[in-house]
């Protein structure tokens, strides 16, 4: 199981790399191991500014639907349209190919709240 250094990460099990005020979101690679084979993204909120914990979509996979959390406040940009033909690109490369949405950041001290990979190793027993 992968954890990068670099990125910060949610209880929700969602990681978040920040480039200047724009933030690339995807599920971690402990998440997608715990969901399984994932066959289906939807994301609701594309072009939608949404505060921070709200539900910006969901995840499929064979057992079970998991909802997505935007781990900081901001407009969603930009969804991974390579999702749509190719979902298994969450479980094959979780932190490249397989993110989930860009989006501008619009309160950068909330990214203060978000866990860094230590902590979020402890989160998840590893």
């Amino acid at each position: 199981m992968e954890i990068r250094p670099e990125l910060k990460y949610t209880k929700d099990h969602e990681w978040v790399k920040v480039e200047g005020n724009q933030a690339i979101i995807g599920i971690t690679d402990y998440a997608q191991g715990e969901l399984g084979d994932i066959v289906y993204v939807e994301i609701e909120a594309l072009g939608e500014e949404l505060q921070k914990e709200e539900i910006f979509g969901s995840v499929e996979a064979v057992k079970t639907v998991s909802d997505l959390f935007l781990p900081v406040s901001g407009k969603i940009t930009e969804m991974n349209e390579g999702l749509e033909d190719n979902p298994e690109l969450i479980n094959d490369d979780p932190y490249e190919k397989g993110w989930i949405i860009k989006m501008e950041i619009q309160n950068p001290e909330e990214l203060e709240e978000l866990l860094n990979s230590e902590s979020y190793k402890e989160l998840i027993g590893a």
